[in-house]
């Protein structure tokens, strides 16, 4: 499972800074260089789709890391903790 969670780490992608619920609008508008608004407001129109939007957005959520690089699926199985 470790490989798995470092190869995340390694794709550069990190839940962005402006954040209002997971952060995950705010990492993709910052990796995709768009307004953060306008990415939230494609994630609220793809939740109205009830599968993909959201379980896409969960999956999203259980494995891109925060900032300091924690990954919260991975510390919900007893892994590395915050700050480490």
């Amino acid at each position: 499972m470790n490989r798995i969670f470092n190869a995340i780490r390694r794709a550069g992608f990190r839940r962005g800074p402006q954040r209002i619920v997971g952060g995950i609008a705010g990492g993709l508008a910052q990796s995709l260089h768009m307004n953060v608004w306008l990415v939230r407001l494609l994630i609220l129109v793809a939740s109205l789709l009830p599968v993909v939007g959201i379980g896409a957005y969960l999956i999203a959520w259980v494995l891109t890391p925060w900032q300091d690089g924690s990954i919260p699926l991975e510390r919900s199985l007893g892994g590395r903790s915050i700050g480490r």
